[in-house]
């Protein structure tokens, strides 16, 4: 017997979404679903794709976001071997 329809939610993480979207690939490969609920399966995988590809692409515009700011920011230097001396009360080379 199929499982119950579950409808997405913002709050499903990805990894649910996934799980959940691989057990209805099973249900339906499996021949478990019978016609009346097949449509509502596909649907709902449809509606837990979308919210895949929503989560990847707000991931990947963090990730982009994140790594140009680093890059724009300024090398942080070394702090010098006078510094270090201060610091730990002995001289250590670079």
């Amino acid at each position: 017997m199929a499982e119950k329809r579950k409808a997405p939610q913002q709050e499903t993480s990805y990894s649910q979404a996934i799980q959940r979207l691989d057990s209805i690939l099973e249900t339906i490969e499996g021949g478990q679903a019978d016609i009346d609920e097949l449509s509502d399966l596909v649907e709902e995988a449809a509606e837990l794709l979308e919210l895949c590809r929503q989560k990847i692409t707000q991931a990947d515009m963090k990730v982009k976001s994140i790594t140009q700011r680093l890059e724009e920011e300024p090398p942080a230097s070394p702090p010098t071997t006078s510094e270090h001396t201060e610091e730990h009360g002995q001289d250590v080379p670079f």
